[in-house]
C-alpha cells in the first residue's frame, strides 16, 4: 500500500510537470508533442505495471491478517520510485523489487496452515496422556495416596476378621446349640439323676456340664441331706447351675464383639478415606489450574471406593453380629432348659431318699 500511495504521489508529480509542459504553447511543437505522447504512454504503462504488481500483494495481506508485518516489509523499497520521472526505466524500477514479494509471501501461506494442524494434533495427545489408564479397583488402589492405601488395607483387613469370626462361630454354635438340645433330651426323659448322667456318661457340652456339676454337689451334701431339708441342696445346685449357665453364655459370645466394633467404625474409616480423597482432588485442581474430569476423576475415584470398602466391611458385620445375639439367646435358652431339668431331677432324688423315712415311721 506504501508502494501504491509513493506511486500515486510520482504520478501525481509526473502528471504535474505534464501539465505544466501543457502550459507552455509557444513549445509545441511537432517533435515535442511527439516526445509529449512517448511520455504519456511510458506513464500509463507505469501505473499499469504498478497496480498489476500491488494488487496481488495486497490480496495476500487480506486473506493473512495475522502476519502483516512480512508482507510489509518488501514496501520500503518504495522511495525508490521518485527518481523514476526523468529516466526511462523508472517503471521496470519500481516493478523490481516488488517481484520478490510474491515468492515471500507464498511461503509464509503456505507455513501457517501447517502450524495450525500442528496444533490440533498436540491436544488429544495431551489429552491422552491426562486421562487415566487404569479405573478398576486395585488399579485405583495402586494410583492412591498413602493414607487412603492405609484405610483401604485397615477396612479390608475388618472385611477379612468379619468373615473369618462368621465362619468360626458359625460352626461353634451350631455344634453347641446340637450338643445341648441331646443333653436337653436325655435329661427330660431320664427319671434320675444318676440315670441322666449314665446317658451323658463320655459327652462333652454344656448340658453334661451341668449335670455332672449337680451330682457333685449331691455328693458333697450326702452327709447332711439325712438331717436337714433339701430346700438348702436346692439352692445350691442352682447356684451352680446358674453360674455355669451364664459362662457357657459368655464363651459362645466371644468374638461378637469385634463385630461390633467393625459394624460401627468401618462407616466412619471410610468416611475418613473419602474426605483425605476429595482433599487430593482439590489439591489437583489448585495444581494443574484446570477442572478437566482427568483431574479430579482420580482423587473421587479414591474417595468413593475407601466409602464403598467401609460400607463393604460395616453391612456384613452388623448383620452377622445381629444373627449371632439372636443365636446365642436362642442357645442361652436351651441351657435354661437343660438347667431346669437338672433341678427337677435333683429335687425328685431328694424325695425318694425321704420316703423309706416315712414309710418306716
Amino acid at each position: 500500500m506504501r508502494r501504491a500511495v509513493s506511486g500515486s504521489r510520482a504520478d501525481g508529480g509526473i502528471s504535474s510537470r505534464f501539465d505544466t509542459s501543457r502550459l507552455a504553447p509557444q513549445e509545441r511543437t511537432p517533435d515535442r508533442q511527439e516526445k509529449l505522447v512517448l511520455r504519456r504512454l511510458i506513464f500509463a504503462a507505469a501505473i499499469i505495471s504498478s497496480a498489476a504488481v500491488c494488487l496481488p500483494a495486497a490480496g495476500l495481506a487480506q486473506q493473512e491478517p495475522v502476519n502483516p508485518a512480512p508482507s510489509a516489509q518488501p514496501a520500503t523499497p518504495a522511495p525508490s520510485a521518485e527518481p523514476a520521472p526523468p529516466a526511462m526505466t523508472a517503471p521496470g524500477a519500481t516493478t523490481a523489487p516488488a517481484a520478490p514479494a510474491q515468492p515471500q509471501a507464498a511461503p509464509e501461506a503456505s507455513s501457517t496452515p501447517g502450524a495450525e494442524a500442528a496444533a490440533p494434533a498436540a491436544e488429544p495427545s495431551a489429552v491422552e496422556l491426562n486421562l487415566p489408564h487404569d479405573l478398576s479397583p486395585w488399579g485405583m488402589f495402586m494410583a492412591a495416596d498413602i493414607v487412603v492405601k492405609g484405610v483401604m488395607i485397615g477396612l479390608a483387613f475388618a472385611s477379612l476378621v468379619t468373615w473369618t469370626v462368621w465362619l468360626a462361630k458359625s460352626l461353634e454354635l451350631a455344634g453347641a446349640v446340637m450338643r445341648a438340645r441331646r443333653a436337653v433330651a436325655i435329661i427330660v426323659g431320664a427319671r434320675s439323676l444318676s440315670e441322666a448322667s449314665r446317658q451323658l456318661n463320655g459327652r462333652g457340652g454344656a448340658g453334661a456340664l451341668l449335670l455332672r456339676a449337680a451330682e457333685q454337689e449331691v455328693e458333697m451334701s450326702a452327709a447332711a441331706i439325712d438331717h436337714a431339708k433339701g430346700d438348702g441342696l436346692k439352692e445350691r445346685v442352682s447356684s451352680r447351675l446358674s453360674r455355669i449357665e451364664a459362662q457357657a453364655g459368655r464363651r459362645m459370645s466371644r468374638g461378637t464383639g469385634v463385630l461390633a466394633t467393625i459394624g460401627s467404625t468401618a462407616p466412619f474409616v471410610g468416611l475418613f478415606g473419602t474426605v483425605w480423597g476429595i482433599m487430593n482432588a482439590f489439591i489437583g485442581i489448585s495444581e494443574s489450574q484446570t477442572t478437566n474430569l482427568a483431574v479430579v476423576a482420580p482423587g473421587i475415584a479414591e474417595a468413593l471406593l475407601a466409602t464403598a470398602l467401609g460400607l463393604v466391611a460395616a453391612i456384613p458385620a452388623v448383620v452377622i453380629y445381629n444373627v449371632f445375639a439372636r443365636s446365642i439367646t436362642g442357645y442361652r435358652q436351651v441351657l435354661a432348659d437343660a438347667s431346669a431339668g437338672v433341678e427337677r431331677l435333683v429335687s425328685r432324688d431328694l424325695d425318694f431318699r425321704h420316703l423309706p423315712v416315712r414309710a418306716a415311721a
